[in-house]
């Protein structure tokens, strides 16, 4: 593939995945340390019927309205998850398997019971994602980058995950002490006088609006993958909290590149026309990777937490 073909076939979905894979990899670490990470699959499930629901009201898929329905999912599921594990008395992981897969199955009805044939809104998109077909179509080489007229056709999707993650490294950066704190010795925190409680309430949003950033681009899949894999495996290398979170980065941005080689090149290689979901590939790719350290890293028998 020419440069020329690269820039406007393969740079924008490639980026989108990268991108998409690190946010939700960075508060899928601290989610993980906190046995929460099930938060990272409940949010992705939760967002569908409050996105279907916008474009109900909305009749578009413009992504402020999708933003606002899914946040708005988030909040009722979290409301919904207390009043279940108050009212029925069961453990807190029951309570959210059950609002979480009950919303995600209303959603699901409510795509195939409404008229969302004039827009790409349905279950395989929810699921796998639209990232093969987030191409630059004004591009015309390596040359696009430097062009203005070009770059302000660039897929919605690459800006606004791109915010996304920078945000997400902003928030990291920032709460970083409270983050390690209330991940590691709530109690120590309180005696200090800080109060952990908004910045556990925090991690969860942030998480939520990563989940929501990369649900249309790339579809429930790679967010589920993204918040458990790369963290899991990271956490195997290592016995320190920095060091993990460098690790995370690295097997999320491998998984996103190496998927999306692999569902495009993959069924070439052996002879197939067959097209691949990169979204499957991506995942799948991660599960390997998370398959590979559970095997030969350094640190799979280990106990403990890690130091910070």
């Amino acid at each position: 593939m020419t440069g020329a073909e690269f820039v406007p076939l393969s740079l924008p979905p490639l980026l989108i995945g990268i991108c998409a894979a690190v946010a939700c990899a960075l508060p899928g670490n601290f989610l993980l340390l906190r046995k929460q990470a099930l938060i990272g699959d409940a949010i992705s499930h939760v967002v569908l019927p409050g996105i279907v629901i916008a474009f109900l009201f909305t009749g578009s898929v413009s992504a402020w309205p999708m933003m606002v329905g899914a946040a708005l999912a988030s909040v009722f599921a979290v409301v919904l998850i207390e009043a279940v594990r108050r009212l029925g008395r069961i453990e807190p992981g029951a309570a959210m398997g059950l609002t979480f897969t009950t919303m995600f199955a209303g959603g699901v009805l409510l795509l195939e019971q409404s008229d969302t044939s004039t827009v790409h809104l349905d279950v395989e998109h929810a699921l796998y994602g639209n990232l093969e077909s987030l191409i630059w179509l004004d591009a015309v080489g390596w040359q696009s980058l430097a062009d203005p007229a070009a770059l302000a056709t660039l897929p919605v999707e690459l800006p606004r995950i791109a915010l996304t993650l920078m945000a997400v490294i902003v928030f990291t950066w920032l709460f970083w002490r409270l983050l390690v704190l209330s991940t590691f010795d709530d109690s120590f925190a309180l005696t200090l006088g800080l109060h952990t409680g908004w910045i556990s309430l925090a991690l969860v949003v942030v998480a939520a609006v990563a989940a929501v950033a990369a649900f249309d681009a790339v579809g429930s899949i790679i967010v589920i993958a993204m918040f458990i894999c790369p963290p899991a495996s990271a956490r195997l290398m290592t016995n320190r909290l920095e060091v993990q979170i460098a690790w995370s980065v690295v097997f999320a941005v491998i998984s996103a590149v190496l998927g999306y080689v692999l569902a495009g090149y993959g069924p070439l290689w052996l002879g197939s026309d067959n097209a691949v979901s990169a979204a499957g590939m991506i995942a799948t790719v991660s599960g390997v990777i998370l398959a590979s350290t559970a095997l030969f890293a350094p640190c799979r028998k280990r106990a403990g937490a890690p130091r910070h």
